[in-house]
């Protein structure tokens, strides 16, 4: 089976072993990935939540619109990663919108009645997904209070260690994340301005807290940063 057609059997992701294709060996053909374009909308604010989603290729990003109209950025999520979970939590239309970013953007659909059977009968499931909603529900709560509480240099070197403790590698002393953000996207996650997030990240190079370019950014030490 292909790597792109088998969706929800990545080994990368945290679901890998409880959706394998021995324990749910008809799911490939029933949840197939949908391709969109870039910038086109996955689902959109007061659809009906139906579906929970995992990324296969590109980048999605999830956003609403404040009362000025404004775009407003919660997330941008990329491959292995899971988003509409909010619909196992009793959410009856969304909240949000979900957009490709990258051309040839691929997602699987899963109905929430098709997941709820599957964790019906397995409790590792259960917890597991329990804990991503769990863990995107606390991370916005943090989210709030940095917008809240903090200034805009604290918001940004908090985001570039929250990266780094999610998803960056540890290279000897050094923490590298592999980079899919311009500063634009970080702007739009941290409540900045992209002025500010090229200001910031020149200052934390100089320092030699940090390198980076468009591939990658590498954290020389995570309590120096903070």
């Amino acid at each position: 089976m292909s790597a792109e057609r088998n969706l929800w059997y990545f080994e990368d992701t945290d679901l890998f072993e409880v959706l394998c294709p021995k324990k749910t060996p008809d799911m490939e053909n029933e949840h197939a990935p949908g391709v969109y374009k870039k910038d086109e909308f996955i689902y959109f604010k007061d659809q009906s939540s139906e579906n929970i989603y995992m990324v296969s290729n590109g980048r999605v990003k999830i956003g609403t619109y404040g009362p000025d109209g404004k775009e407003i950025v919660k997330a941008i999520l990329t491959r292995g990663e899971i988003f509409g979970e909010l619909a196992l939590a009793g959410e009856e239309k969304r909240q949000d919108f979900a957009q490709a970013m990258d051309a040839d953007t691929r997602v699987c659909a899963m109905t929430i009645d098709d997941l709820q059977n599957l964790m019906k009968d397995n409790k590792e499931l259960s917890f597991k997904i329990l804990k991503i909603v769990g863990f995107r529900l606390r991370k916005m709560e943090r989210k709030i209070e940095s917008l809240v509480f903090k200034d805009a240099r604290t918001r940004i070197v908090d985001f570039l260690r929250e990266m780094a403790q999610e998803k960056g590698q540890k290279v000897g002393f050094e923490m590298m994340i592999k980079n899919h953000l311009t500063h634009k996207d970080i702007a739009s996650l941290t409540g900045t301005s992209r002025q500010t997030v090229t200001t910031v990240m020149n200052e934390l190079r100089d320092k030699n807290l940090i390198t980076f370019d468009r591939r990658r950014i590498l954290i020389r030490d995570l309590e120096k940063l903070a």
